[in-house]
């Protein structure tokens, strides 16, 4: 009973099957009826030919003399007849002439019914009969004080002249039985039918409305926050499309629900980083300006020392603000970059001479190999100088002394940068994480780094629409790749 679905589908079934029932029922009373009527129409006719030609037989060559004698009771082997033709027809047997004068009833005996007590369509039935026609009638059910069938047939001579109407009159009784019998086993059946379908119904709705109550129970428990919850159901029906849909619904907010925890851990890990970043400058400075004011410090030299110490954390700061607005700001898709015709061939030498003077520090060699002819891109020249920047500073300074970085431009497919260096490389482990904000490697050639540098690297190639990726190097060394 809490099955509410399966409750009203075996309902509806069930008034269905009551509505076809009585559809059924009523044509099939009609039907039977109309049947029954027929076959025991048909059945008393027979008996009253058969009735008539035998009666026919005894008058052969009497035909005058039965009516001289104002009867036909007179005749020997009629009247033994007609004595028990009740009984032997087991049925009222009246013999009438065409004026409607009931000549013989019963054993023999004259009837004592008049022409004005017959039916008023009794003329009709005799006249047809008298036409050559075979006629029913069941208005002699009055008469005979019990509901009749009456079958009219010719009584003929042996010159084939009909002489009289044999009327066989039959109660309906044994039809109305019938009928009853037929009534009870339908209703019987439907009956039976109704318990049928019932269970059935109730078999099928259970059946239907299991997957439905297995999809609530999972969109509750996704509700609950539960996303992991499954229906695992397969059917090829509207169902099953539901249950799918709802299956990959819950996919869907369970990987929003991990990316929303991976934000999460991802703020967390920003404000973590960037309180670590901010906190050693501020506390160099602040170390410093209470060593001044309080007069621990007070030779000229070291009170230079000091300006120079808390000038070059200052420095620090500032790049480490203008990082993270950088960043900020690339990652705002409102924030507008000036995208224009660039020369990526001349991007590539402005940086080379920016960073020759930082190279030159460290004796290494910036070695050049443009093969290619075309290398105009649409771009901001400034932030693809920066990107530029970033990588040639990162490979001078994780490269030895002496060294070589390689710096190519070709095109196959795309045009592309590779900026190749041979220092110490990156660590297999290290490598899915170089472009996360604040990841820096554990070297001392990465102390002074931000940790932003290939993270702003990274958001100028996207606002690019180009892609940027690191390999480590088969001998020594790594290679970035930039493909507009």
């Amino acid at each position: 009973m809490k099955n509410k679905i399966a409750l009203k589908l075996t309902s509806y079934f069930a008034i269905a099957l009551i509505v076809f029932a009585v559809i059924i029922s009523g044509i099939f009373i009609m039907l039977f009826r109309a049947n029954t009527v027929e076959l025991h129409k048909m059945e008393l006719e027979k008996r009253a030919v058969k009735i008539s030609e035998t009666l026919s037989s005894f008058m052969k060559g009497n035909a005058a003399n039965v009516q001289g004698q104002g009867g036909m009771s007179g005749m020997g082997g009629y009247g033994a007849y007609i004595r028990f033709l009740n009984d032997i027809a087991m049925s009222d047997v009246w013999v009438v002439d065409e004026k409607l004068n009931i000549i013989t009833k019963a054993q023999g005996l004259h009837s004592e019914y008049t022409f004005s007590k017959l039916p008023i369509d009794a003329e009709k039935i005799v006249k047809g009969v008298f036409e050559g026609e075979t006629s029913f009638s069941e208005s002699f059910s009055t008469l005979l004080d019990t509901p009749t069938l009456t079958v009219g047939t010719p009584l003929k001579s042996s010159d084939g002249k009909i002489i009289g109407v044999v009327l066989l009159h039959a109660p309906v009784n044994g039809i109305n039985l019938a009928i009853s019998k037929g009534i009870m086993i339908l209703v019987l059946s439907i009956g039976l039918s109704l318990i049928v379908v019932i269970l059935l119904s109730i078999g099928f709705s259970i059946t239907f409305t299991k997957p439905l109550n297995k999809m609530n129970n999972i969109a509750m428990k996704l509700a609950e926050g539960d996303y992991t919850a499954k229906t695992d159901i397969i059917q090829n029906d509207e169902i099953g499309e539901l249950a799918s849909n709802l299956d990959i619904l819950s996919s869907r907010l369970d990987f929003s629900s991990k990316e929303s925890e991976k934000l999460e851990q991802l703020r967390r890990d920003f404000v973590a980083n960037i309180s670590h970043e901010l906190r050693t400058p501020i506390t160099v400075i602040r170390g410093s300006l209470e060593a001044l004011c309080d007069g621990v410090v007070i030779e000229p030299s070291q009170v230079n020392e000091y300006h120079k110490q808390m000038l070059n954390e200052s420095k620090g700061l500032q790049r480490l603000v203008g990082d993270l607005l950088d960043l900020s700001r690339l990652q705002n898709m409102d924030f507008n970059i000036e995208m224009a015709v660039v020369n990526l061939c001349d991007v590539v030498s402005d940086v080379m001479r920016s960073a020759k003077n930082i190279a030159d520090s460290k004796n290494i060699k910036l070695i050049v190999e443009n093969s290619t002819n075309n290398c105009s891109v649409i771009g901001d020249y400034g932030r693809l100088r920066q990107i530029f920047m970033t990588i040639l500073d990162n490979a001078i300074k994780f490269s030895p002394l002496q060294g070589n970085i390689y710096i190519t431009l070709s095109q196959k497919d795309n045009l592309y940068v590779s900026v190749r260096d041979e220092g110490i490389g990156i660590k297999k482990e290290d490598l899915p994480y170089i472009f996360d904000r604040f990841y820096k490697t554990k070297s001392i050639e990465n102390t002074s780094g931000t940790g932003l540098g290939l993270a702003i690297a990274k958001q100028i190639a996207l606002r690019h629409h180009a892609e940027i990726s690191a390999i480590i190097g088969k001998d020594e060394g790594s290679e970035f790749i930039i493909k507009f």
